[in-house]
This record gives C-alpha cells, sequence and structure tokens, in this order.
C-alpha cells in the first residue's frame, strides 16, 4: 500500500520538455495532503471497527449468556411447577387416605356405641323386669301379710 511518505519521496527524472516543475510538485503536495488526511481516516475507521466489532462480540456473548440463562430459568420454572404439583397429588393422597381412615374408625366407633346402647337397653329392661317381679313379690307379701292380719 502506498503511504503519504512514499508520495513525498518520490523522484521523477527530468525529461527534455517535461512538465512544468513547480507545479507538479505543487500538486504532490495536495496529494499528498490529502492522501495523508484519507490515510489517517482510514486508519481511525479500522481501529474503530475492531473496538465496534470487538463490543459487538462481546454483546453477542452476553445475549447468547442471557438466552441460557433464561433457559435454565424457565426450565427451573417448570421443575418447580412440576414439583410442586406432584407434591400437592401426594398430600391429596395421604389426606384422602387419613380421611378414609378417620372415618373408618369413627363409622367403628359408631357401630360400637350402637352395641353398647342395645346392650344398656337390653340391660335397663332385665333391670326394670327384676324389680317389676321384685316389686309384684313385695306387693303379694304385703297382701298376705295384710291377709294374715286382718
Amino acid at each position: 500500500m502506498l503511504t503519504p511518505l512514499d508520495i513525498h519521496n518520490k523522484e521523477f527524472r527530468r525529461g527534455f520538455r517535461g512538465y512544468n516543475e513547480q507545479e507538479v510538485d505543487e500538486f504532490l503536495d495536495r496529494v499528498i495532503k490529502d492522501y495523508e488526511q484519507l490515510y489517517r481516516d482510514n486508519i481511525e475507521i479500522k481501529e474503530n471497527m475492531e473496538r465496534l466489532s470487538s463490543k459487538l462480540e462481546h454483546y453477542q456473548h452476553m445475549e447468547g449468556t442471557l438466552h441460557n440463562t433464561l433457559l435454565i430459568a424457565q426450565e427451573t420454572a417448570e421443575e418447580v411447577k412440576l414439583n410442586a404439583k406432584k407434591e400437592t397429588e401426594l398430600m391429596l393422597k395421604e389426606t384422602q387416605v387419613l380421611a378414609q381412615k378417620l372415618s373408618d374408625e369413627a363409622a367403628h366407633r359408631v357401630r360400637k356405641l350402637e352395641t353398647e346402647q342395645e346392650e344398656l337397653q337390653k340391660q335397663i329392661h332385665v333391670y326394670r323386669t327384676r324389680m317389676r317381679t321384685l316389686v309384684q313379690a313385695q306387693l303379694e307379701l304385703l297382701k298376705d301379710a295384710e291377709d294374715e292380719d286382718q
């Protein structure tokens, strides 16, 4: 690549009836000046491009990381929901088993109390019958005693 210094140091051979040396030198000075500016601008643009390319790569890496983080967060949320659902189902089953057990125990106790109540009713009936028999026997004794007294 041609540099501004190459243009500045370029020497032309002189020929018979060649170009006006002063005009060529003035033109080359202008070309050098413009070329130097273009050369510096080109270097600056390349540096900016490298810097921006580096930033772009950094941001692309960040985007990838954020994307992966988001995917992991979504997967974790799904796992948490699934685990919560499983735990809820397990708790519900345990509650149903416990409720059935309590219901069975209550039904057994009711049957036991009903049996005890029937037994007490029978005992009351037997007691009343004995009392009635005893009272009747006592009344008969009293009647017999009255009959003897008369």
